[in-house]
C-alpha cells in the first residue's frame, strides 16, 4: 500500500503536524526523515524493516558503501542518513565545547564522538599555544598508521604554520582497544625527537578506542 492510499490521520507527516514528534514510532520518524520508498515498497514498510533488521544504531554507524548495499537504500538516501550521523555527532560535540588542554581526557573528550564509528584509523594533530588553547587541528592520515606515511614534513608543517608552541598527536583505534601497538610507539617516539629539534614540544599521543583511552604521558609504561 501506498502512503496516499493510507487514511489521511495515519500517515507520519499528518501525525507529526497534528500531535508532535514525540507521538511516533521510530519507523514513522525514520520514514518522514527517508521521504520516499521504493516501487514494491512504501516507506514506512521500508523503515520497519531496516530497523528490524540492522537497528538505527548500526545504520547509522555504516559508511557510504555499506548503506548503498542494503535493499532500497541508493545513494541519495545513505547520504540522508549519513547526514543525520554526522549531525548527531556534532551536536553531541557542541555540548562540551573544549578550548584548552588541560589533560589527555581533554583530547579524547574532544575528538570521542567525531571518531568512534570510524572504520579505518584517522590521525590528527592538535595545534596549540602556549597557554594549551587549541588554536587549529590537522587531519594528517586515514587508514593503517605506517612510519614511513606519517612523515614529520606533515605534522609539523600546520604547526609552524599557525605559529604553535605546541602539538597533541591522536588518532583513533577501530577494534576499540586504545592500547598502542609498536607501530604507534615508534611514531610517537620519531615525533616527539623532532619536535625537540625543532622547538615545538610534542606534548601527548593520545589513541581513542571505544569509550576510553591511552595517552603516552598518562598511561606509557
Amino acid at each position: 500500500m501506498k502512503i496516499k492510499d493510507l487514511p489521511k490521520q495515519n500517515r507520519p507527516r499528518e501525525r507529526f503536524l497534528k500531535h508532535g514528534p514525540e507521538v511516533l514510532s521510530d519507523a514513522e520518524l525514520f520514514a518522514i526523515f527517508l521521504r520516499t520508498g521504493t516501487i514494491n515498497e512504501n516507506v514506512i514498510d521500508m523503515s520497519n524493516r531496516l530497523i528490524a533488521e540492522y537497528g538505527l544504531d548500526k545504520l547509522f554507524e555504516c559508511s557510504l558503501k555499506e548503506l548503498q548495499e542494503i535493499k532500497g537504500i541508493g545513494p541519495g538516501k545513505a547520504m540522508q542518513i549519513l547526514t543525520i550521523a554526522e549531525l548527531q555527532k556534532r551536536i553531541n560535540q557542541s555540548k562540551k565545547p573544549i578550548k584548552k588542554i588541560i589533560c589527555a581526557e581533554d583530547v579524547f573528550n574532544l575528538f570521542h564522538e567525531r571518531l568512534k564509528d570510524k572504520k579505518e584509523e584517522h590521525f590528527y594533530v592538535l595545534i596549540l599555544n602556549t597557554q594549551n588553547i587549541i588554536i587549529g587541528e590537522e587531519l594528517v592520515s586515514k587508514g593503517i598508521l605506517d612510519a614511513s606515511i606519517i612523515h614529520p614534513r606533515e605534522i609539523f608543517k600546520p604547526a609552524i604554520k599557525n605559529s604553535a608552541s605546541k602539538i597533541i598527536l591522536l588518532h583513533n583505534h577501530p577494534s576499540g582497544n586504545p592500547n598502542p601497538s609498536p607501530e604507534d610507539l615508534e611514531i610517537t617516539k620519531k615525533l616527539m625527537n623532532v619536535g625537540n629539534e625543532v622547538e615545538i614540544k610534542v606534548l601527548d599521543h593520545v589513541i581513542i578506542g571505544d569509550g576510553k583511552f591511552w595517552s603516552w604521558v598518562e598511561k606509557k609504561d
